[in-house]
């Protein structure tokens, strides 16, 4: 599955690495941090690090959100 991300007018494909985004609640204190790679998506709650979080494919997570 390729993913790409579109922003500026310029497609960048996200690869086995991924893309990394970190999450903070309104106050500041960090809840984790959110991978994103062409094999799914990865939470990972806290301190828990890279390859020991939630992981999902992306028709997983697409079955997931549709349900919503």
């Amino acid at each position: 599955m390729k993913i790409s991300i579109k922003d500026l007018g310029i497609d960048m494909y996200v690869k086995r690495r991924g893309i990394e985004f970190e999450v903070r609640d309104p106050a500041g204190h960090h809840m984790g941090d959110l991978i994103l790679s062409s094999s799914g998506l990865e939470w990972c709650a806290g301190r828990v690090r890279r390859g020991n979080g939630v992981k999902v494919t992306w028709l997983g997570f697409i079955d997931w959100i549709q349900q919503a």
